[in-house]
Formats: structure tokens, sequence, C-alpha cells
């Protein structure tokens, strides 16, 4: 009897793009979260007084190399590896802080509907007697501990960050709310004149209105402002989005937030180098790996990258308008070569690093000013818009 045929085994290249699901991901309630830190402190009191054993706590550990990248989902997952933290003599003081800022956050933020800096939390803990912390960095790692833990994003559980979420401008009505009178507020994005809307720290409870066909996010503050001031989202009918650098977190929520609700598209475009390629835009598409136990949250898999790329720098004739790769650039390439799960997952990612790694330059966004100031909104964008050829 002849031997059936084996099917060739297909290689990662040749593999179909998947589609990624875009469910916006379930949002706890503030009596939620306070539960689970009952749950958790319920579970340590029981190990202690009715099992007479050392109590820990586990949480996953928080590395690229513990994640993956699910293209179902569209961002990296946390892969499973935990952590765990025992009461010892050695751990006793960490343990400790543990449990107190677990205990703050439940009777102070969430049960009075309140908010925090982690600047703030570390200040609270000087009264905290020997369990106090000395210097603010414990007190960040260890918020980090408790928001994997419990598998909820600090913001859910009253905690804002200290930096500036990102501006808007463009055909979008935000309704927010008066956290004193609970008053709604409309807050047109196309009729601030030469400014912009700022994001909030928090942004679960904004309602959005749009009738734009597209949300631009931009990397650098300065482009954001020349679109800005031609208005150049009326003509291309898009929200605007500056992202100044690698996005906060209020930014990438409230892009994956707003791109969910109005069911839009999102084009990115950063400068043509490795930190724009695999920080920037890696990180706002599908997460980080510090990241991965609340990535759902903050990802935007719907996210495409419209430029620079290195072909750009062929196709636009800027080649004398670049800078060479540094030595810090080239290793940022290579690493994500070797060891980023996005980019092994996508030929594209990896074609377009080789490419510029073998051409040995960078690339910045303002580069297209070689061709006139507005050649970027008058030519480059519109030439992208066209072509639909944007890399994943």
């Amino acid at each position: 009897m002849a031997k059936k045929k084996k099917e060739p085994v297909k290689s990662r290249k040749q593999d179909k793009e998947v589609e990624p699901v875009r469910r916006a991901p379930q949002v706890i309630s503030r009596e939620g979260a306070s539960k689970k830190i009952v749950e958790i402190g319920a579970d340590i009191y029981h190990d202690i007084v009715k099992r007479k054993k050392k109590p820990d706590m586990r949480f996953p550990i928080r590395a690229l190399s513990n994640v993956k990248y699910d293209p179902k989902r569209g961002h990296f997952e946390i892969r499973g590896k935990m952590s765990t933290r025992t009461l010892t003599y050695n751990t006793v003081k960490t343990f400790a802080q543990s449990m107190r800022l677990m205990a703050t956050t439940k009777k102070d933020l969430l049960d009075k509907n309140d908010i925090a800096g982690k600047r703030e939390i570390y200040y609270n803990s000087k009264s905290w007697g020997e369990c106090r912390f000395d210097e603010q960095p414990e007190s960040d790692t260890l918020l980090d501990d408790m928001e994997a833990m419990l598998a909820v994003n600090r913001e859910q559980l009253g905690y804002i960050p200290e930096e500036r979420g990102g501006d808007v401008a463009g055909p979008l009505i935000v309704i927010d709310k008066n956290p004193v009178s609970k008053e709604k507020v409309k807050v047109d994005c196309a009729k601030l004149g030469s400014g912009a809307w700022s994001i909030p720290s928090r942004v679960e409870h904004l309602v959005f209105e749009s009738k734009a066909k597209l949300i631009l996010v931009i990397e650098t503050a300065s482009l954001f402002q020349r679109l800005v001031h031609h208005r150049y989202y009326e003509k291309a009918d898009c929200v605007l989005i500056s992202m100044s650098g690698v996005p906060t977190r209020a930014c990438r929520r409230f892009i994956r937030r707003l791109a969910d609700d109005q069911k839009l598209p999102v084009l990115v475009f950063t400068d043509g180098d490795p930190y724009g390629y695999c920080n920037i835009y890696r990180t706002l598409k599908v997460g980080s790996g510090q990241a991965a136990h609340i990535n759902r949250f903050f990802c935007v898999p719907q996210a495409h990258y419209l430029g620079v790329t290195p072909q750009d720098i062929i196709d636009y004739d800027l080649e004398d308008a670049t800078h060479p790769l540094e030595d810090a650039d080239i290793k940022r390439a290579k690493d994500a070569l070797k060891n980023d799960p996005f980019v092994l997952h996508h030929k594209e990612w990896q074609d377009a690093l080789n490419q510029m790694l073998k051409m040995g330059v960078r690339i910045e966004q303002q580069a297209f000013a070689k061709h006139g100031l507005n050649y970027v909104l008058e030519k480059y964008i519109p030439d992208k818009l066209k072509k639909k050829k944007f890399l994943p």
C-alpha cells in the first residue's frame, strides 16, 4: 500500500494574516476591584490563622520573555510564569508594604471614589511606621505588582499618571463629566481655535460622538501642531492625536476606546527609526512585555503603520535628509529581529528593519520639509492614504 504523501509544513512566513478580534476589554467596577483585594486579604489571613502556614502572593512575571503575541486578539499576552512572594524574615517588610498598599487602595481610593498619584502614595507611606517606603521606586514596583496580581489596570484602582495623556483635534465631540456636580460637559475638538484638547488621566467614563473616517496618530508635537494649524483634519476627515513620544497609558486607552466605540481605523505616523518602530508603534499596537497582564486595555490592535518607512526615503527622494544609525539604533533593531514576538510574526516588519539596517540610516518626520514646509500634509500623507499600503 502506497504511503500517504505528507502535506508540506507551512512556515510562519506563509501564514495568512489573521484579523484581530476587536472586542472591548471588560472593565471591572470599583466594587469588583475592592472585592478582589478583600479576597486576597482573606486568603492571607486564613493561611496564617487557620492553615498555620506562611502566606504568599503570586503575580505574573512582567518581562518580554514571558509574553506571546496572539494575532487573533492583536496584543501581547502573558505566558503564565509566576513570581511568588512568601512571608519570611527577609521579605517581611515588603510583604507588609504590599498589604498596606492594598488596604490604602481599598479604603482611601476605591471606597471613597478618590484618586492619587504615585508620588502621593510614596509620601502617604511616611505615616505607615516601619513599613514606609524609603524611595519612590519601591512603591512604584509594588504598585505594579498589585496591578498584575489583581489583573486590574491601576487607573481603575484610582491611581493617576503623572504625565500628560496626549492632545486631540478634529471632528470629535467628547462628553466628559464634572467630577463634583456630575454634570455632563461637551468638548468639540474641532472648535478649539489654534489649540487642542488634552486627554485626561482617566478616560473610562468618556462618551464619544464623531463622523470622522479615521484616527491619525502623530508622534511629534511639532508635526501635530502643523496639521492642526492648517486644519488638516478637515481635508482628511480624521481625528488627530498627538503622542509626543511613547504614548502614555491614558493616550493609548483613549485611542483604543475611541476606535472601538466609533469603529474607526487607526493609522500611526512616527519617525523612521528603531525607537519609532519597536517602542512607540509596537507599544501602541500590541503593548509591552512589562505590562502584558493588562495589554488588553491599552493596546490598539486595529492600528496600522503609515510611515516613515525605509522605503519612503527612496520613494520621496530623502536620502540627503537622513541621519546615520547609531550603535543604540542598530542594537535595538537587531534585538527586535531576534527577540520581539510581534516582529517575528510579521515578515513585513522584518523586511523593513533589515532594509533600514542595510541602508544604515534613520529619518525623522520633519525630513519632508526638504520639499517644502507643508509637503507632508499636501503630498506625503495624502499619497499614503490613497495607496493604502500600510505596515501591520
